[in-house]
């Protein structure tokens, strides 16, 4: 379910690799890799972009270029502000810059953010963008992620990728079927933020009849698992919470995981942002399967981070992502023994429909049986809505995204249309 996160870095390349240096697959006795080997690492292009970087990073940037120190401060504001309040896609438009300094920056840098290669909006509203994201090997073929946006009465929702492709082989996620490619840079994370305000006209100077911003939320579930990348994410998020620049709450933004357990309590320390577990099983034997990831942090292991989870409270519950899947999940018994599980962990509860995706061999509960689940849960005092299904006919709901990196086949493509004539 979970995918990772995209966006260009200036980092340095040594930085870069080291952020997605293989590490070598763990393996179950008997069992397939619990964890797939990243297939490339970051190659920045000759002129990167400064999306991304932190404000030191742009500073020692501006050394470079000669810019004096006693100015490096005044002119890394300058161009915070430009980037990601005004969200300006070139120099020229930087008018508070002097015309020298502006054209010193484009022999050098950017501020380019994903390219969109193609757009899908599905009937609900839901908006889906593949995104292209260019490299510095010349033989290398571009890597791809998607972001989607949905919109809702009271928010609008971004959903953010960490990784072209993923870490983990989640048996019910179609992202999980994809191979790793690689790690996604701290730019490339808020480029997608930027990508989707570009397309919304959502930066300071547009014209909307209430002007309320139209991107107000994240969630780090998309491609990837985002603790698989860490320090990127990190950067990424904490940029977006900048709030001198795009300016996020961090009780607005959630980072979703499925279960890296050492790095769980360090998210909390060093970003800060909610909670969102993908648990989907309340039994070792059963989420071994469904999350082979439990096989390394097992349930005790991953509810003892949960309680260690640093600022959680009632008022910043962490959210226990469960998939309804038929027979496999739904019974009253696993209603009972998920909230056993949970006593005393201030947590809520988001029961997801399963979205079926080609090839799948899982089923979605009768809404019935999620029902009556639901309202076990509820009673037991904890919140437990029923996530509603979005962006299905365009392949953007939750646990079906796979970037064009893997075109679909032929049989696959038939699967998806007979499924969109029947949904």
């Amino acid at each position: 379910m979970n995918e990772t996160p995209g966006n260009l870095s200036t980092v340095s390349t040594e930085i870069a690799i080291a952020a997605s240096k293989p590490v070598a697959p763990e393996t179950a006795t008997g069992g397939a890799p619990l964890e797939k080997v990243a297939l490339e690492t970051y190659v920045p292009p000759a002129k990167p972009s400064l999306i991304g970087l932190t404000r030191a990073e742009i500073s020692e940037r501006l050394a470079t270029i000669g810019i004096p120190r006693e100015q490096q401060r005044m002119r890394v504001q300058q161009l915070w502000h430009w980037m990601y309040v005004r969200g300006v896609q070139t120099f020229a438009e930087m008018t508070s810059v002097s015309k020298d300094l502006r054209a010193e920056l484009e022999k050098h840098v950017t501020v380019d953010r994903p390219e969109v290669v193609a757009e899908q909006i599905s009937s609900d509203g839901t908006r889906k963008w593949l995104l292209r994201l260019p490299s510095g090997h010349d033989l290398e073929k571009p890597h791809e992620v998607e972001c989607v946006y949905i919109p809702e009465t009271d928010r609008g929702t971004l959903c953010v990728s960490s990784q072209v492709g993923c870490t983990l082989n989640c048996s019910f996620c179609h992202t999980g079927t994809q191979r790793l490619v690689r790690n996604l840079t701290a730019g490339e994370i808020v480029g997608q933020i930027m990508v989707a305000r570009d397309r919304l006209n959502d930066w300071a100077d547009r014209e909307t009849p209430h002007g309320n911003r139209l991107v107000t939320n994240i969630v780090m579930m998309g491609m990837g698992e985002p603790l698989y990348n860490f320090d990127a994410v990190r950067d990424g998020l904490l940029i977006v919470a900048d709030n001198e620049g795009i300016g996020i709450s961090k009780r607005r933004i959630t980072l979703s995981t499925s279960g890296v357990v050492p790095n769980i309590v360090r998210a909390g320390e060093e970003i800060g942002v909610m909670l969102a577990i993908s648990l989907h099983a309340v039994r070792d034997e059963l989420r071994n399967e469904l999350v082979p990831l439990n096989r390394k942090y097992p349930i005790a292991e991953l509810m003892q981070a949960c309680r260690d989870y640093p600022a959680a409270s009632n008022a910043k519950r962490i959210t226990f992502e469960y998939v309804m899947l038929k027979g496999v999940n739904d019974s009253l018994d696993d209603a009972k023994r998920l909230v056993k599980l949970l006593k005393g962990i201030h947590a809520k509860i988001n029961l997801i429909p399963f979205n079926p995706w080609p090839g799948t061999r899982y089923e979605c509960s009768d809404w019935d049986q999620i029902e009556k689940f639901s309202e076990y849960v509820f009673n037991a005092g904890y919140s437990s809505p029923v996530r509603t299904p979005r962006g299905r006919d365009i392949l953007a709901a939750c646990g079906q995204l796979k970037s064009e990196t893997e075109k679909l086949s032929a049989r696959e493509r038939q699967a998806l249309r007979a499924m969109a004539m029947t949904d």
